[in-house]
């Protein structure tokens, strides 16, 4: 036992090592986890740890996917429920079954029905790494929004018609009409439940007022989701993202700076920590993989297994062009509402399919056995297959991504900041007109009144001038040297009340209060 606590510690720190480097290089986090991950499997003596794919399902899953929902604009979600869903529904099912149909003609010794299973299990890429390589470049919101989107439902969509196609094998038999109706209660019962639980969720949270308490009901709220879900056999993780997205859409209501302050830093951790530990666990499993596919023709499955992984990609790129252009084609009024988007847009969603945890998760937790005892047909090569495809999409679609960006000359569209301009400048003007009516009460102090007017009047100019620069991008002239100006004030403040620390004029208690003050100031500063 503590020689595998003492491992673990050990890729903790080899995350953390992984992750400097990956700074260093700029390089997409989840290449070098996995690829990490391979070298120490590799080493001779080390212990192995085993992917639990339990584990996966219910530690992982929930906590990762459920901030990544709450953080999600209901808004854009909506406006992109199109192509949303075609990718996350669509295009899984359409992997599916061409893989299933396909994967059996050139890969001996895999049955038609495991053929469908392993199209399942590879048809969903893999929310975190398409977000850990898309979320530091520089691409239109709307990419983003519909990655992110994909991401989130697409998961539920495979693990649905996995158990499907499970139980076909399981059982031996199959029916399409009950099938297609277990999908769409599995589907609509998950969402409810996640309704439901974003609906109690929210009215506890509303009900405190410590930070502490609300960040654990936070933490239980996903998890409870999941189980949840599970226990009524609906999808859990549709539950998680349902749930997800109706706190997002009622939190800012009901919490206060004090959770948000405290909570944002909490998941961003949560989140950064199972990312490591998931994308460097995916590289630890080779061995046991290999060791599964022992007696098999090693250079012919390499072949085969290969062939399945530019399948999967190509099958992607038709999708997203059909998707994209044929219902603008057919339908005017499609052109009319939404114009045809630029092809070099489509070419990075038809590009970003990397495979990641949740395919080996579902290839791993295969039964051994059918209902009749006998070894589940292919489950070797399943494994092995779901194995090099992560790794094949992983680094060759990640590695590349970025370089196709810049090679294609796609830029931000600066969407997001021209609207935070905007609605500052609004909330600023709102204040100032409070700030007049509020004049007339013999309850506001001239000097209290002109000296907040003052301020805002003085953040009004900043984002007058920053609007008159261009909008896209940082501006020049003084609302930079005003930024420069309070970093550098606040640098000298921050030096002071150190030097009295250890001059021992005040305490580190006092110094810390103070320190935050000055963070939370430094933190609203809008230019690095």
């Amino acid at each position: 036992m503590l020689a595998e606590i003492e491992f673990v510690v050990a890729l903790l720190v080899a995350v953390a090592g992984i992750a400097l480097l990956a700074q260093r290089l700029t390089l997409p986090l989840p290449i070098l986890l996995v690829l990490g991950g391979l070298g120490i499997g590799l080493v001779p003596g080390l212990p192995h740890l085993r992917l639990e794919p339990n584990l996966v399902f219910l530690i992982f899953l929930p906590p990762l996917l459920y901030p990544a929902a709450v953080m999600t604009s209901w808004r854009d979600f909506r406006a992109n429920l199109r192509p949303i869903l075609l990718l996350a529904i669509g295009l899984v099912l359409f992997t599916t079954c061409i893989v299933g149909w396909l994967a059996p003609h050139f890969i001996l010794g895999l049955p038609l029905a495991s053929a469908f299973v392993l199209g399942a299990i590879i048809s969903p890429p893999d929310a975190v790494a398409a977000t850990a390589i898309t979320e530091h470049l520089q691409v239109p919101r709307r990419i983003v929004t519909v990655l992110d989107g994909e991401s989130l439902v697409n998961d539920a969509t495979a693990l649905v018609a996995y158990q499907l196609g499970v139980a076909a094998v399981v059982s031996g038999g199959f029916s399409l009409p009950h099938a297609v109706g277990q999908f769409v209660v599995i589907g609509a019962g998950g969402v409810l439940l996640g309704l439901l639980i974003g609906w109690v969720s929210t009215a506890v949270t509303a009900r405190l007022d410590d930070p502490a308490i609300q960040i654990t009901v936070s933490v239980l709220t996903p998890f409870t989701a999941y189980l949840l879900g599970e226990a009524a056999h609906v999808s859990g993780v549709l539950a998680v993202v349902t749930a997800g997205l109706y706190f997002g859409w009622r939190a800012p209501d009901i919490i206060d700076s004090r959770m948000r302050l405290r909570a944002y830093p909490f998941w961003e951790m949560i989140v950064f920590l199972l990312n490591g530990f998931i994308f460097i666990l995916i590289g630890l499993q080779l061995p046991q993989i290999l060791a599964g596919v022992a007696g098999e023709n090693r250079t012919e499955l390499w072949h085969d297994a290969l062939g399945i992984s530019v399948l999967v990609i190509v099958l992607r790129i038709i999708w997203v062009f059909a998707a994209t252009y044929l219902p603008r084609y057919v339908s005017r009024r499609m052109r009319t509402d939404d114009p045809y988007p630029g092809w070099k847009n489509v070419v990075i969603v038809a590009w970003t399919g990397m495979r990641g945890v949740v395919s080996l998760a579902a290839a791993l937790a295969l039964p051994e056995l059918t209902d009749e005892r006998k070894p589940f047909p292919g489950r070797h090569l399943i494994l092995f297959f779901t194995f090099v495809i992560i790794i094949a999409t992983l680094v060759l679609q990640g590695l590349s991504l970025p370089l196709i960006i810049r090679r294609l000359g796609i830029v931000g569209d600066g969407g997001a900041e021209r609207e935070e301009r905007e609605a500052r400048l609004k909330a600023n003007e709102a204040a100032m007109a409070r700030l007049t009516e509020l004049a007339k009460s013999s309850h506001a102090t001239p000097e209290a009144h002109s000296r907040l007017v003052e301020e805002y009047r003085d953040r009004i100019r900043q984002l007058e001038v920053c609007e008159l620069a261009g909008g896209d991008g940082e501006p020049e002239g003084p609302v930079i040297g005003f930024e420069r100006l309070q970093r550098e004030a606040l640098l000298v403040e921050r030096q002071t009340i150190i030097r009295l620390r250890n001059e021992q004029i005040i305490n580190d208690q006092v110094m810390r209060r103070i320190e935050r003050d000055l963070d939370l100031a430094e933190a609203r500063l809008k230019f690095e």
